[in-house]
């Protein structure tokens, strides 16, 4: 077992990039702003947010030649994907758009000593690293580089699809929306079923200016030296979709009240890992914790 883990791991490291383009919109779309208001401001100081996708068998070339173009009919839509972040006059960040700018990033690469089953099968994500782009990148940086950034990785007998999406830009229902409007067109459709809606200030109004930074190297330490950052243990637990079915269903059989809207799969889920940990940690009712779940409660999406 180690052995083969310590092969998975030589092979993972072999990812090779062969190829960077840009994809733009199909169409003319001109000038276009966008503010930005106060509950995307937050994400500003987070990190790209990350989706990796495996899919079996196909051509690769083939593939990437009908992903990049139904990348280009989908940004007709989704068009601030292709743009960048900005600041107007008075210091309020927006998203801007314009025709000559680079539009969306797309590296093509290659793993061909590696499977779907064995990226599937993988117990962490720190193998994960080499078949998505901008890893440890902060949103901020979507003043200078692309907001969203594709890498699509050549297997042995597939295709791995990794995403970077500006975490400012896109929420998680907004970046499946765009995933499965994607994949729509991929599979031959001439409309997406729900256009986007891309004008935050109908929402929320307030203007907020901000001067932000980039933060320091966080590994730096006083003398001037970069220290190792400190490793940390992962594990994937894996959840079906009868057991969310399951834990959901007993999380809403205990409403508050008769009115409450019922809880989603990711509140449920967070809730049963909570207090899983909390049991194991053998935690006294008193003691105070804190603990943060990142889950990926995603679907199928076929391209």
């Amino acid at each position: 077992m180690a052995g083969d883990a310590g092969r998975k791991e030589e092979e993972i490291s072999k990812v090779k990039i062969r190829s960077k383009t840009h994809v733009k919109p199909g169409k003319i779309i001109g000038r276009k702003e966008c503010q930005l208001v106060t509950f995307d401001l937050p994400y500003l100081a987070f990190y790209y947010n990350q989706k990796l996708l495996f899919y079996k068998g196909g051509e690769f070339e083939e593939q990437v030649e009908k992903l990049k173009d139904g990348l280009r009919v989908i940004l007709e839509e989704f068009y601030q994907l292709g743009g960048k972040l900005g600041k107007d006059e008075e210091g309020v960040f927006r998203v801007e758009y314009d025709d000559d700018m680079e539009g969306v990033e797309v590296l093509e690469a290659i793993a061909d000593g590696l499977t779907v089953d064995q990226l599937a099968a993988d117990e962490s994500t720190s193998s994960f690293k080499y078949l998505i782009p901008y890893n440890g990148v902060l949103n901020l940086t979507g003043l200078h580089r692309p907001l969203l950034s594709v890498q699509l990785t050549k297997l042995k007998d597939g295709l791995a699809m990794g995403c970077a999406f500006n975490h400012a830009i896109l929420d998680g229902t907004s970046t499946w929306h765009f995933m499965s409007s994607w994949a729509q067109i991929c599979r031959g459709s001439n409309s997406i079923a729900a256009p986007p809606f891309l004008e935050r200030t109908k929402a929320r109004a307030t203007r907020v200016k901000l001067e932000l930074s980039f933060p320091p190297n966080p590994v730096a330490s006083s003398n001037g030296h970069t220290d190792q950052a400190p490793q940390l243990r992962e594990k994937f637990f894996r959840f079906s979709e009868a057991a969310i079915d399951k834990i959901k269903s007993k999380v809403n059989s205990n409403q508050p009240s008769a009115a409450s809207k019922p809880f989603s799969t990711f509140q449920s889920l967070a809730v049963h890992i909570w207090q899983h940990v909390t049991q194991a940690r053998c935690l006294k009712p008193e003691d105070y914790t804190v603990f943060t779940v990142f889950a990926d409660c995603r679907k199928r999406v076929d391209p």
